[in-house]
């Protein structure tokens, strides 16, 4: 087995908070273990451009309580290309690069993957995504931070909305993934949450919002994913002008959360994973993901991470079905 001397460290794909916890936590575990940790810029992007620096323990000082990535990030379109693998395969040798480690989502690990299955090359997956749709862990860095930047958005929202007396439907992220729409409605107590991938069903998001005015309610909050076309807030609005003569106002929260302080669940988790990932690396593990599972950091195989999972679970939604009457 190859000797570990130098590991590569990017972030790949949407920024999360928490991305500056786990780079932090693998330079200084691997300094600590007298392996030479080295920042790509740019995610695989910056790998193609040989976007290669040196990193020490200054490097990632005063960074856990920053969001987004002091290495920056990209979604690079060309690594789908096997010639371009192979190319960035090469650059990795000539770095002397022994390790790679990605942090990101499963589009990121697929990418990990084609280097490792092609070109053998050591991968380490780190899960970085808000949306927490990565197959093989219950949790994915930046979810808890993301989702609570949302609920203090809504929790405001409802205050004018029950000045006002209007319905909010307050647009949240998560093209594919009903994760955050799930909880962001159910701690704030939304009358309804859209998901991405049903119809929108009017009649029973006006059957809620009547009978909450029945029994005297003024306002309501109705949690939309932002879904994979855009507009779908408007959609809905539009249908329950049109079907039912009720007014209710759009609120897209957008990028504020993928932004802002990690939370200390996203820090200590971070940090815990990025201390794995480099810890397995030295332990022999060719290609894994560092994975949260029943309160737990460990890793699992990498090809058990390359798809989305699947939160549309029957509790969830009769969760909050039952609690928004």
């Amino acid at each position: 087995m190859t000797q570990i001397k130098n590991i590569g460290i990017l972030c790949s794909g949407g920024d999360s908070p928490g991305m500056n916890c786990a780079i932090r936590a693998v330079v200084r575990t691997a300094i600590n273990n007298g392996l030479q940790p080295y920042g790509i810029v740019r995610g695989y992007q910056g790998l193609l451009e040989g976007n290669f620096i040196p990193m020490n323990a200054s490097s990632v000082g005063n960074i856990l309580q920053h969001g987004g990535t002091i290495l920056q990030t990209s979604r690079c379109k060309e690594f789908h290309e096997p010639d371009i693998r192979k190319e960035a395969a090469h650059i990795l040798r000539r770095k002397k690069i022994d390790a790679l480690v990605v942090i990101g989502g499963d589009g990121s690990f697929n990418g990990a993957w084609a280097l490792h299955e092609e070109h053998k090359v050591i991968v380490a997956g780190i899960p970085g995504t808000i949306d927490n749709d990565i197959s093989g862990t219950d949790y994915t860095i930046g979810f808890d931070t993301a989702v609570q930047t949302a609920v203090d958005a809504v929790d405001k929202i409802r205050d004018t909305a029950h000045s006002h007396a209007r319905t909010f439907i307050v647009e949240v992220m998560g093209r594919r993934s009903p994760a955050i729409a799930l909880h962001v409605g159910v701690c704030t107590g939304a009358e309804n949450v859209i998901y991405p991938k049903d119809e929108i069903d009017f009649d029973s998001i006006a059957s809620d919002i009547k009978r909450g005015m029945s029994r005297g309610k003024n306002s309501s909050i109705i949690i939309c994913a932002e879904g994979n076309k855009p507009g779908l807030a408007y959609e809905a609005q539009k249908g329950l002008k049109e079907k039912f003569g009720i007014d209710a106002h759009v609120c897209i929260l957008g990028h504020i959360q993928r932004g802002g302080n990690p939370s200390a669940i996203d820090r200590f988790i971070a940090s815990k994973m990025g201390y794995r990932a480099v810890s397995e690396i030295l332990a022999g593990k060719q290609a894994f993901v560092t994975a949260y599972i029943k309160g737990e950091v460990t890793s699992v195989p990498l090809q058990e991470c390359l798809k989305k999972k699947d939160e549309y679970l029957p509790q969830n939604m009769e969760l909050v079905k039952t609690l928004s009457i």
